[in-house]
């Protein structure tokens, strides 16, 4: 008897998958926009290589409250400019955790050395507050449109 559950659970979890599949394989992207696809540097699947930065917790200590408050100003002052640049497609912090992961940016840019270029302009990374990883992340060319629509709802 359990395995005759068991079996049907396998064939209605496949059964799902092949119907989900079928249905997707039918829509051809009746909207596709070339232009817009091109503009954004899209591949045929709509997706691009950014840059991930993970910033992690860096070897400085900084115990001084207002130099602390000075570095972390120009930390938001290179985030508002490489958003300004379109250098910036995605930012924000993680919660605590033990890897000493602390944010993460995406960033719209080719090359890794033109992500480390873009993190010379952050007092808090220059301080040592943070340390950076920067990896290769392939993602949807849409994402850098998500920014106006992010200044749309926020409040503050």
């Amino acid at each position: 008897m359990k395995t005759r559950k068991n079996f049907l659970r396998v064939v209605c979890a496949f059964a799902l998958l092949t119907g989900a599949t079928s249905l997707q394989a039918q829509n051809n992207a009746p909207t596709y926009d070339k232009a817009l696809a091109d503009s954004l540097g899209a591949d045929a699947n709509g997706m691009k290589a950014y840059m991930l930065v993970i910033l992690k917790t860096g070897p400085a200590t900084i115990t001084d409250s207002v130099a602390r408050a000075a570095l972390f100003a120009g930390h938001f002052r290179n985030i508002g400019k490489m958003a300004a640049e379109g250098k910036l497609v995605v930012a924000g912090p993680m919660q605590k955790n033990d890897k000493t992961y602390r944010g993460i940016f995406i960033l719209n840019v080719k090359t890794k050395e033109e992500a480390l270029k873009l993190m010379e302009g952050d007092d808090a990374i220059k301080a040592g507050i943070f340390d950076t990883e920067v990896f290769t992340w392939y993602g949807s060319a849409a994402l850098p449109m998500y920014l106006p629509f992010h200044d749309r709802i926020e409040k503050k």
